[in-house]
């Protein structure tokens, strides 16, 4: 590899030379600087990003982990994490867990030795044991698309609870009286949120728990749907509406459906989760609760940037949670 040595000898001036034109131009002559970049470009050198770490003591590189990369709401989150990462100088370092405990405490230590500035985290492990373990790093993190539950991090989330409300709320108000939730992991916060938001509408209703019949599934992406799809048009009763903790579960349900003749919403009304850009281009467009996506990945970071540039050991952590939105198009539409 080019090292900084060759290209001082190719300029024929000093490394504290070269290492000036690289880290601090104003202070080198114009005719030095032009003669140094034309080594540098001639030679192919790229600095090492490690080595320049280990001298200055901290990353240039924030990490973000989330459930499912594959997921287009998680595509935003990293979106708007990047953009807020970049105006102050950093790069994002983007993982995917898989929904899977193993491989994100896999990435956490990973995260630990590349000593990242810090993370950014959707959380699979339920029981915070991952969590833990990685916080004695002591590198700072947010979660994401998750509450904080005490106060040792900042966390930036949506209000799941009044998401699952508005969809089922939604769907009574359209008559519907037994309702499918398909839920994803049963583990994860925010597939129970989005329940207990489901259950308090029926509440409000005046309507029994029982209306709603929930499916869980082992992921939260279309596969899983389709699945649930075919597990629905199985009962010997079946719902008149389905209410899908994410948007991809309810692309695959809306699949099944379509594949069995039932029609949408004439026989069964839908309802997703997260607004992703393939809700609207559906074969039958798909009600959604909205998440902002990309919002919640630039206030993340903008809090995790807040955490590392403080030297104040009382930083505030914060428990940011945004409100979600229900936008209404024809597969939950009553059919007159």
């Amino acid at each position: 590899m080019v090292g900084i040595k060759d290209v001082a000898k190719h300029a024929g001036v000093s490394v504290g030379t070269v290492s000036n034109v690289i880290n601090r131009p104003d202070t080198v002559s114009q005719g030095t600087r032009h003669r140094v970049q034309a080594a540098i470009d001639r030679l192919g050198y790229v600095r090492s990003e490690s080595a320049r770490q280990l001298r200055a003591g901290r990353s240039r590189i924030m990490a973000l982990l989330v459930l499912d990369m594959g997921n287009p709401f998680f595509a935003d989150v990293a979106r708007g994490a990047e953009r807020a990462a970049r105006d102050a100088g950093l790069c994002v370092m983007v993982c995917n867990s898989g929904q899977s405990v193993s491989e994100e405490a896999d990435y956490l230590s990973l995260f630990a030795e590349q000593r990242v500035r810090g993370v950014l985290l959707t959380p699979a492990d339920a029981t915070g044991r991952n969590i833990e373990a990685f916080r004695r790093h002591g590198i700072p993190f947010v979660l994401v698309d998750r509450v904080a539950e005490g106060t040792t991090e900042c966390s930036v989330s949506v209000d799941d609870v009044m998401g699952g409300a508005l969809a089922v709320r939604h769907l009574v108000d359209a008559g519907h009286r037994s309702i499918a939730y398909v839920s994803g992991p049963p583990g994860l916060n925010q597939v129970k949120d989005r329940r207990g938001g489901a259950l308090q509408a029926l509440a409000e209703a005046g309507l029994d728990h029982s209306l709603l019949r929930e499916l869980p599934t082992e992921r939260l992406d279309v596969a899983a749907g389709r699945d649930a799809g075919a597990r629905i048009l199985g009962l010997a009763e079946r719902p008149t509406a389905v209410f899908c903790a994410n948007d991809l579960l309810a692309l695959g349900v809306l699949q099944a459906m379509y594949a069995a003749g039932v029609r949408v919403p004439e026989d069964v009304a839908i309802v997703g989760y997260d607004d992703i850009e393939f809700a609207a281009a559906a074969v039958v467009p798909l009600t959604s609760v909205r998440q902002p996506a990309v919002t919640m990945g630039a206030m993340a970071a903008e809090l995790l940037l807040q955490e590392t540039e403080s030297r104040d050991a009382a930083h505030e952590h914060r428990r940011v949670v945004l409100t979600p939105e229900l936008v209404v198009r024809r597969s939950s539409l009553p059919v007159r």
